[in-house]
């Protein structure tokens, strides 16, 4: 089948959807009445804030606040109109209408796929209304209109924020039972969208929005890619007749735990001599995947170790005093040193273990990116203040670091795999088991390898690195 054919029925459901929520008043009022009275409520706001400032000399928060409540007034109406991408599923089966759209000749990414462009076109119609309006208020008020690129990147912030969230409100309407329940799903879609709107303003207000601002728009592009994969990947139409209620069965998720856990093997013998191996050959692709992401942090430390220099006061006096302080607060040698290691290893490896479930895997390479990236750029550092990095790294990060670099490289590899299989359609497994087969090749990974080897690095880095280091830098 040629493209321009597979995709003819996609625009067929969506032209059907669309009409549809054009003939319903309750859908097209309360967003019409955020269209027409929020933005004239923020053109009030913001002239009566740049009014406030003006008095006191700061016209520069003022401005900074233009861009702000242009980025609220798309914002609003996306949230409200969420319901219908909530709707786009479950709302049908509720009502008992989509059984015939279901038993159409579609495949089932058509059908999906066009839910989901149905489900775009009315909340960035609305928010799209609304930022416009607002613009044309602030001109006619004659307020200094942000630059152009502010705006070229409003524009795109709330064209993928309402793609980011449309796209999580159909995956939660393909998977929840009921529209309550995947009205309650909508919480865990508004309240991180708020967050990031939040961390978006701030940086507006510190001026430097131009790069970062980008990048908060790649980042948003690729999850909305992530969860539109994620819905495609496990939206079934037989799964979506037949499951009438979700019922919390701790029993069925505790066996496929410990199903994916144990694998093949037989007894612990055959765990560690079988299992293990075959596992990490499985995620090979995924080895190599977080072995680049080590390199590019390592390689974005030394770059912000070269852009933003480090001026060290290595004199003799200063040097003793630190290493004083260091020994007092760090005491060398002693089991408390090596718990509060071995803790905080385990700690941030197992956050990061947490936000990747909930991210796809993206979040969970934090802890490589953050660990490399202050390798890099101390290494950089101490190198522009006459230090020689090779020394360094043989006396300070070497000896350990033999051992605790591959086990984060293993537990990241393991996160990444959590999010590879939420995006990877895979026949015969639901989301849930899924995402438990994830979490359990990562217990799976850090139990057989990664533990032992952080508990080996941190005993290393408590008896046997400071030695060297005083050895070999403080002689």
């Amino acid at each position: 089948m040629q493209w321009p054919e597979a995709l003819q029925p996609i625009w067929i459901i969506a032209r059907r959807e669309i009409r549809d929520q054009f003939r319903d008043w309750r859908i097209l009022a309360p967003i019409l009445f955020l269209t027409a009275f929020f933005p004239f409520l923020m053109n009030f706001f913001a002239q009566q804030m740049l009014d406030f400032v003006r008095r006191y000399g700061a016209e520069l928060v003022g401005e900074r606040m233009v861009p702000f409540l242009m980025l609220v007034v798309g914002f609003f109406p996306i949230s409200i109109s969420l319901v219908i991408a909530l709707e786009s599923f479950v709302g049908e089966k509720e009502r008992g209408s989509i059984e015939p759209l279901l038993s159409a000749p579609l495949e089932d990414w058509q059908l999906y796929a066009g839910k989901l462009v149905s489900s775009m076109v009315l909340p960035l119609l609305a928010a799209f209304l609304g930022m416009g309006v607002y613009t044309l208020g602030l001109a006619l008020n004659r307020v200094t209109l942000p630059p152009l690129e502010v705006v070229l990147q409003v524009f795109s912030l709330t064209f993928f924020h309402a793609l980011v969230m449309v796209s999580g409100a159909v995956v939660a309407s393909s998977q929840a039972t009921s529209v309550r329940a995947a009205n309650l799903l909508a919480s865990f879609i508004v309240i991180p969208m708020a967050l990031l709107i939040q961390g978006e303003t701030a940086i507006m207000f510190w001026g430097r929005q131009n790069a970062i601002l980008w990048w908060a728009v790649f980042g948003l592009l690729v999850l909305a890619i992530l969860l539109v994969r994620v819905g495609l990947a496990h939206f079934q139409r037989e799964e979506l007749l037949g499951r009438e209620l979700d019922t919390l069965d701790l029993a069925w998720g505790w066996r496929t735990f410990v199903r994916h856990f144990r694998g093949e093997a037989r007894s612990m013998l055959s765990w560690y001599k079988e299992e293990i191996p075959r596992t990490l050959v499985e995620m090979r692709w995924t080895l190599l995947i977080a072995a680049t992401l080590a390199l590019v942090g390592l390689g974005l430390g030394v770059h912000l170790a070269q852009r933003f220099p480090l001026q060290l006061d290595l004199s003799e006096v200063q040097t003793n005093q630190r290493l004083s302080q260091w020994t007092t607060l760090w005491p060398m040698g002693s089991s408390y040193t090596f718990t509060t290691i071995l803790g905080q290893n385990l700690r941030a490896l197992f956050l990061g273990m947490i936000l990747g479930s909930f991210s796809f895997g993206v979040l969970g390479v934090l802890p490589m990116l953050t660990t490399m990236g202050a390798v890099g750029f101390l290494t950089q550092a101490l190198s522009n203040n006459g230090v020689p990095p090779f020394l360094f790294i043989v006396a300070a990060i070497l000896p350990h670091g033999l051992l605790e670099v591959p086990a984060l490289w293993l537990a990241t590899t393991a996160t990444l795999e959590i999010g590879l299989g939420m995006i990877t359609p895979q026949r015969g497994k639901t989301f849930s088991e899924a995402l438990l087969a994830g979490i359990a090749r990562w217990f799976k990974i850090m139990l057989g390898m990664g533990i032992p080897l952080l508990v080996l690095a941190a005993a290393i880095e408590t008896w046997i690195t400071p030695q060297i280091v005083r050895y070999l830098l403080f002689q």
